[in-house]
């Protein structure tokens, strides 16, 4: 059986359990399909990491392992420097353009948290290859990610110990979601359909992609 078979047959038992615990645990008729996960399936889907540094695995890497890393399994499509390459999403730079016409939403000017970083790239990167990568690994590419955003210095080594000290830009702009309280008084039984005395205003407009020409750069059409 081939490892990508494998991991799938691991998921699908896993999932088969987790379905199933419950109805046992109510004392209902036993269904015969699947079996109780093992401890080291559970382990292997419980790779979550909390903004505290809660769920890290042990391990350390430096700036330095993780360019070695980067250029060799991410820059063809992130670029060398991660300003992306064609299509594929930039890593770094766009600080203090979230309020811009253009936002660049990269790691250094957006994402709140470097557990966010190390997440990603420990679950689905490189492209292709997902959950390849070793714990030290990951923590040299994170390192090096945050290095190309001037977070952390070029001699900078990424650990458990240290990870909850580095804080990104933009987590002061994230919060829990507090609608319930905050636009309450928006809510209205009978909202107003018709004929509505309500001023709209654009507040804010997603990012340009260049596909409408405006007034200023667009062409003359005779």
């Amino acid at each position: 059986m081939s490892k990508s078979a494998k991991f799938i047959a691991i998921a699908a038992a896993a999932t088969i359990a987790f379905a199933v615990a419950p109805a046992l645990s109510q004392g209902k008729k036993k269904s015969g399909l699947g079996r109780v996960a093992l401890p080291e399936e559970i382990a292997a889907w419980d790779t979550d990491v909390r903004p505290d540094g809660a769920g890290l695995p042990p391990g350390k890497g430096s700036v330095k392992e993780g360019e070695a890393l980067f250029q060799e399994q991410c820059a063809a499509c992130h670029g060398e420097f991660g300003e992306g390459a064609g299509r594929w999403p930039v890593l770094a730079g766009g600080q203090g353009s979230l309020k811009s016409e253009g936002p660049e939403k990269t790691v250094g000017s957006f994402w709140p948290y470097a557990s966010t970083t190390f997440d990603y790239i420990r679950r689905a990167m490189p492209f292709g290859n997902a959950q390849s990568l070793t714990p030290d690994q990951v923590y040299a590419l994170t390192a090096y990610v945050l290095q190309l955003n001037d977070l952390v210095k070029e001699d900078f080594v990424l650990s458990r110990e240290n990870f909850a000290s580095v804080k990104l830009p933009n987590e002061k702009n994230f919060y829990d979601d507090d609608r319930e309280v905050s636009e309450k008084h928006f809510w209205n039984k009978k909202p107003c359909m018709t004929n509505c005395k309500v001023e709209v205003k654009v507040t804010g407009h997603a990012r340009v992609l260049d596909v409408t020409p405006d007034s200023k750069t667009g062409p003359k059409v005779d």
